[in-house]
């Protein structure tokens, strides 16, 4: 036991200090939110507008073709371009808005490049589950278009939007933890430079841990909230519930 706790390695995972394994963890969740609420800011509206602004959709007049290319054409080459060479490509835009292309909060920026078109792509297949039949219904109650987006089509797709969040959090998360190749803090840096690099294998295997436990928390309470509000899963147990009432009442009888 005095031999185990003597270890370089598991002495770094005790530390309290910048160094710490804690430190490493609340550097890797801020940066993950802080990045998918910028991302859901810019993301969300363009899956909205991908929506109702094409032809068909709830806007009175459709979007003009152009703006729809342009949308969709941003949307698309930024999802082609593999994380870790776009963390480069956006190096000079770190540095026009922060300051600096190294560090923490650095990696945000490419985060969210890297994340609002994921978004985008997910707000517009959540909405377009949305049935047709209550949109027309809220259209013909005179409904505008801004009435039908926030109190219509969003809620009604409320459960697949949450999925679609817990899937981009924990995609955002997988990403922070490859920002550690350019500097980025956290569980990836602390795996790789320490880890890796510097032959660790400790600290390697227990940051590897500590993030598959982290991504397994966040999937199974967004698996549970998406759940929770998905109306036709809780009208499924109704039914099951009141059929089992029925049937228990036919054999008392």
């Amino acid at each position: 036991m005095p031999e185990l706790l003597n270890n370089p390695e598991i002495l770094r995972l005790l530390e309290l200090s910048k160094n710490g394994l804690l430190f490493a963890v609340w550097e890797t969740l801020y940066v993950t939110v802080v990045a998918t609420l910028f991302a859901y800011v810019i993301g969300l509206p363009l899956g909205v507008l991908a929506v109702a602004g094409e032809e068909g959709g709830v806007l009175p007049l459709p979007l003009p073709r152009p703006v729809m290319a342009v949308i969709n054409f941003v949307i698309n080459i930024l999802r082609s371009v593999p994380f870790l060479i776009l963390m480069v490509i956006v190096i000079p835009l770190s540095r026009l808005i922060i300051g600096t292309s190294i560090g923490t909060v650095a990696t945000i920026i490419p985060l969210i490049v890297a994340a609002f078109p994921f978004v985008a792509r997910l707000v517009e297949a959540s909405i377009r589950e949305v049935d047709k039949g209550v949109i027309e219904a809220a259209q013909s109650m005179g409904c505008s278009p801004f009435q039908i987006i926030w109190k219509v089509m969003l809620p009604e797709s409320r459960p697949s939007l949450i999925s679609g969040f817990t899937t981009a959090f924990i995609t955002i998360l997988s990403y922070g933890a490859m920002a550690g190749a350019i500097g980025g803090g956290g569980l990836g840096s602390m795996a790789l430079n320490l880890g890796y690099q510097r032959q660790m294998k400790i600290i390697l295997w227990v940051s590897v841990v500590v993030l598959v436990i982290l991504v397994q928390i966040f999937q199974s309470a967004g698996t549970r909230a998406a759940v929770r509000l998905d109306r036709r899963v809780g009208d499924k147990a109704r039914r099951k519930a009141a059929r089992k009432r029925k049937a228990e009442k036919a054999g008392l009888q």
